[in-house]
């Protein structure tokens, strides 16, 4: 399935039916009076989070979306029947944005949440609904309202709990393919990663999803490379691993270009938990190794992890820190969406 995370679609609701004007003929009944119905009501365009997807290709090929028109009134007082609604099923993490991009109409952030996007237009009364003791037979309906039409951006932040940032060929997919099921591309060139990807860790009997997105070089803020478009979606992680190439000759080079574009692109990137690592360690001899490490560690003012995907060096100690992270955070946020206990006497 091709992985697509933005896209731009036209939405529009129903028109509401029209009322009508009819009156009563019947035999034997001397003084009818008006009996036509109202319209039906437009059907309304919502989008609802669903699991199972993670792209939005489904809105690539289909870009109109029109619910349907609510059915006019009738005769012996019978209202039109309500137009079918259109319900958009969108990945969980996707943000619906106004068609310039800017301002945030809705964020999907779990599966079953439901928004309403246009409201379908109320149908028109029928001449029924004007009689009134003066005026026993009204000769005029209104018609419908017009349904709502408006442009709108999809734009998918994949959820995870810990994401991967680094240079090209830092080793993020080699890892990501080491400590999960996931199978991403791997090959010894830069930018074999072109599309996000997920994995779900499993160690020592605590469950976490990482994200594994692609490189970025010097200038990714401004375009260069693959750009920074990636780094959305990372945004929700609650924590990030940074992996440096241990075969690169300036590990410290690499990280302070790296945090210098999260810096660039903003969103809260940068003061993000952040966990270093020096991976392909298995590739150094213990004085390069020696090195490296003391390069990278006054680059990024701590002491960085050392872990080789390859032959499994410090994977596990990478992994019970990045869960250790993620189990504070979840607790903290969970006791900020617990509400104060009750005041008693």
């Amino acid at each position: 399935m091709k992985f697509l995370d933005e896209a731009k679609i036209y939405i529009r609701s129903g028109d509401g039916g029209n009322g009508i004007v009819a009156f009563r003929r019947e035999k034997f009944i001397e003084f009818g009076g008006p009996n036509g119905g109202d319209g039906g009501k437009g059907g309304d365009v919502w989008a609802e989070g669903v699991e199972g997807l993670n792209t939005l290709i489904d809105y690539r090929y289909q870009v109109h979306f029109k619910a349907q028109r609510g059915q006019h009134g009738m005769g012996q007082n019978r209202a039109g029947a309500k137009g079918d609604d259109i319900v958009l099923k969108v990945p969980v993490g996707t943000e619906i944005l106004d068609e310039d991009g800017e301002e945030l109409i809705a964020d999907i952030s779990e599966p079953g949440q439901r928004v309403l996007l246009a409201r379908g237009g109320n149908g028109g009364f029928g001449n029924a609904h004007f009689k009134t003791s003066t005026n026993r037979a009204p000769r005029h309906a209104n018609p419908g309202q017009e349904g709502q039409e408006r442009w709108i951006r999809l734009r998918l932040k994949l959820i995870a709990d810990a994401g991967l940032v680094g240079l090209p060929n830092a080793g993020k997919s080699t890892f990501l393919a080491a400590v999960t099921a996931a199978k991403p591309k791997i090959a010894d060139y830069p930018f074999t990663t072109l599309h996000p990807g997920l994995g779900v860790v499993r160690s020592a009997g605590r469950e976490f999803v990482l994200a594994d997105i692609p490189g970025l070089i010097e200038g990714a803020h401004e375009g260069a490379g693959l750009g920074d478009r990636f780094l959305g979606h990372i945004e929700r992680c609650r924590v990030l691993l940074h992996l440096v190439d241990g075969t690169s000759e300036e590990p410290g080079r690499a990280y302070e270009t790296v945090r210098r574009e999260l810096e660039a692109y903003g969103h809260g990137l940068a003061e993000k938990p952040e966990i270093v690592a020096l991976s392909k360690a298995d590739a150094l001899d213990g004085e390069t190794l020696a090195g490296r490490v003391a390069d990278l560690a006054a680059a990024a003012a701590r002491k960085p992890l050392v872990i080789s995907s390859a032959s499994g060096l410090g994977i596990e100690d990478a992994l019970g820190r990045l869960a250790d992270v993620i189990g504070a955070k979840r607790t903290e946020e969970k006791a900020e969406a617990e509400p104060a206990p009750a005041w008693r006497p």
